[in-house]
């Protein structure tokens, strides 16, 4: 009996998910708002989605960025910028046989279960199909989220998801807010030209360098860290690495954390400051007109604003109830299988605490082909709420409790929770009623 999946989104999570179906003997129809491969890589994207800006590079590594089985070309940069990585996705996509199978310019505008574990996917030309089976691979960058203040500010404001270039901000003083990696490369990328450039940072930072003796920052980590240290001795090695290369966080306005952060890195950032290009403030306390007070009891005067506040997951085409979210948080079960309704899946709905979401994208994917073709049983409701409950319990436990950080992937942790469905799910062949319940 065939099997038919429609996958959502041509960007790297859709193009992975496509791939390891189609490699199965899978049916797959790939459906792309847009004219082009490579979803938020794709500088002016005529899907209206990415965010992509002229200076974007990889934040992680290349060689460890990359589909385990399509690496980089080699003697290619360590850091590639969104060209490269574009380039890299359509190269993908032909060797693997998956451009032929995607249907560019069909918007979805509902996926829908139709009975007997069947779903229909509609399009917002008319046209309907069923599947067996939705893999969404749309996501999570397409509805920025702004702050409460948004319309005090009377001056020039936009998100990062609209910056492109940083000629509009010249002579222009200006104030990025946040401290995430577009927020950095924002930042950097305006103070060469702008009359002023402030930075304000709510949370504490370790701005930590992208390279370290000759080699990316990650790999010193990698042989320095071990699996079985407690985070307390990993986060002192990250702030004595970085308090020899930056100095104290201090000294530049941030405040180090205590905590478990998103990693920041930026290649220049930090000479920025070191040159007087720009300051840091704190978290912003009120906003009037053009006026901007933080919460040290400070005020400065901004002509632009550039928000770097984040994203909303956005799943227009799934009815409310078929939408796996509590506010921030997607309630998956290992942030690929939908709880209460199988045949619906999730790759690529995360922030990878240090690492490759491409990486971490290719192994969702390859377990929801094992899923979706029988070759490895789904998980039944017990385990499923234990594994949710687990992950919860694990993120409050290590970062804080803040919308950035609901969909932080600890990659540890994750492959460790990967690993541990595997070994069930291999037991349940010899238990076949265990997942009747």
């Amino acid at each position: 009996m065939s099997i038919r999946v429609a996958v959502i989104g041509a960007g790297a999570a859709g193009l992975c998910s496509a791939r390891h179906l189609l490699n199965r003997g899978v049916e797959t129809v790939v459906f792309e708002i847009g004219s082009c491969i490579g979803g938020l890589w794709v500088y002016g994207n005529d899907n209206g989605l990415s965010p992509a800006y002229d200076s974007l590079h990889l934040n992680s590594e290349a060689r460890v960025t990359a589909y385990k089985d399509f690496p980089f070309p080699e003697g290619g940069p360590l850091y590639p910028d969104h060209r490269k990585v574009r380039e890299y996705l359509e190269a993908y996509a032909e060797k693997f046989g998956v451009t032929p199978h995607i249907r560019f310019g069909s918007r979805v505008t509902e996926v829908a279960p139709v009975g007997a574990g069947r779903w229909r996917v509609s399009l917002a030309d008319g046209s309907s199909s069923e599947f067996d089976a939705v893999v969404v691979g749309s996501g999570h960058q397409g509805l920025p989220s702004h702050p409460s203040w948004r319309d005090d500010f009377t001056g020039e404001y936009l998100h990062s998801h609209s910056y492109r270039i940083p000629e509009p901000f010249r002579g222009k003083r200006v104030l990025v807010v946040g401290m995430g990696n577009s927020a950095v490369d924002i930042a950097a990328d305006i103070c060469v030209v702008t009359k002023s450039a402030t930075i304000s940072a709510r949370s504490p930072v370790l701005m930590m360098p992208r390279m370290l003796f000759g080699v990316p920052t990650s790999r010193v980590l990698g042989r320095l860290e071990k699996p079985w240290m407690p985070w307390p001795v990993r986060r002192t090695i990250r702030e004595t690495l970085t308090r020899i290369v930056h100095g104290r966080m201090e000294q530049w306005g941030f405040v180090t954390p205590k905590s478990r952060t998103h990693p920041t890195s930026h290649p220049s950032l930090m000479s920025h400051f070191v040159w007087d290009r720009i300051k840091a403030k704190p978290g912003i306390a009120s906003v009037k007109e053009q006026e901007v007070t933080f919460v040290d009891g400070t005020s400065e005067t901004y002509d632009s604003v550039i928000v770097a506040t984040g994203y909303q997951v956005d799943l227009p085409f799934l009815a409310p109830e078929l939408r796996p979210l509590n506010g921030h948080k997607l309630e998956l079960f290992l942030r690929v299988v939908h709880p209460a309704h199988r045949g619906l899946y999730f790759v690529g709905m995360f922030n990878v605490a240090g690492g490759g979401n491409i990486r971490m994208m290719d192994d969702q994917a390859e377990w929801v082909t094992q899923l979706v073709t029988g070759e490895l049983p789904p998980p039944d409701q017990i385990d499923i709420r234990a594994g949710m409950e687990e992950e919860q319990a694990f993120l409050r436990k290590h970062y804080p409790a803040a919308p950035r950080y609901a969909l932080e992937l600890d990659p540890v942790f994750y492959r460790k929770q990967l690993q541990r469905e595997f070994q069930r799910a291999n037991g349940a062949r010899n238990n076949p009623q265990r997942n009747a319940k």
